[in-house]
């Protein structure tokens, strides 16, 4: 199975090292000096990590044959992907794979279609989903437990319970008018 570990971001320095946005929670198994990685687009790779660092809370990898700015430069936006044992499951109940999640259907507890996960974006705070709702536009659902109430890998769902406001942009109020009063 491949997982993808990590986004390769912006050149930083002259040297040929990337910035990456790190997507596993093992770092250091799978982005350390040595490791082989997978690339997509599949042509940039196989890469080599040869040195690994962290830098104003950053994550700094250089790889080997990239000795320079302009090739590390290259470089920016390939998604860095490992080769994982199928057997390796997330422990806890509640954990899951980017892989696992991505294309599952989302739905609100009434069973109404919201759209389908293309996307996990991974920030500080929290994970988001980048859901594409059937018009095409998108909508991002905070990974939270007030939000997402039930993830369903079998029935390839995930049922939200999302706040006023969070998929539809209309304010919904009601006016003395919409409820027929007179003024």
């Amino acid at each position: 199975m491949q997982l993808v570990v990590a986004r390769i971001g912006r050149a930083h320095g002259i040297k040929g090292e990337v910035t990456v946005e790190v997507r596993t929670d093992e770092p250091e198994l799978r982005l350390a000096p040595g490791a082989v990685l997978l690339t997509e687009p599949a042509a940039t790779g196989p890469l080599t990590i040869e040195t690994g660092r962290v830098h104003s809370g950053r994550l700094l990898l250089r790889f080997e044959g990239v000795k320079d700015r302009n090739g590390a430069e290259a470089l920016r936006n390939t998604l860095l992907i490992a080769e994982v044992d199928p057997a390796e499951l997330p422990e806890e109940p509640d954990e899951y794979y980017d892989h696992q999640l991505i294309d599952l259907d989302v739905v609100l507890e009434d069973g109404t279609e919201v759209g389908r996960i293309t996307e996990i974006s991974h920030l500080p705070s929290q994970d988001l989903f980048i859901v594409e709702r059937a018009d095409g536009s998108e909508v991002m659902i905070p990974f939270v437990e007030e939000i997402v109430a039930e993830i369903d890998l079998e029935e390839q769902r995930c049922v939200i319970t999302p706040p006023p406001g969070l998929i539809d942009d209309r304010a919904e109020t009601v006016s003395s008018r919409d409820n027929g009063e007179e003024s």
